[in-house]
């Protein structure tokens, strides 16, 4: 019997977003949501938390303006996701 989604919500009490259905080695797993409350992120850690939040602002301010968006694709030419590109633009630089 394949295992869904809806399968394990109608047959189990957990609300959704508290399980997790991963697949490993061809096999089904179904497993509570970790919790993450009491984990203490290390100073690293939260450095490239905090430079992956300036690059998603950043993607998102160029691929929400029209202007900034066809500056973008003139540099970079035709790409297939401007946000990912813009993303992958901002990661890369040096610091």
């Amino acid at each position: 019997m394949e295992i869904t989604a809806a399968r394990v919500q109608k047959y189990s009490r957990a609300k959704p977003g508290e399980i997790i259905i991963k697949q490993y080695a061809g096999k089904t797993v179904v497993s509570k949501y970790p919790d993450m409350s009491n984990i203490m992120p290390s100073e690293p850690q939260l450095q490239k938390r905090s430079r992956f939040a300036e690059a998603v602002a950043y993607a998102k301010t160029i691929n929400n303006s029209p202007i900034l968006r066809a500056d973008f694709l003139k540099r970079n030419g035709e790409v297939r996701s401007v946000y990912q590109a813009a993303l992958k633009e901002f990661l890369n630089r040096e610091w």
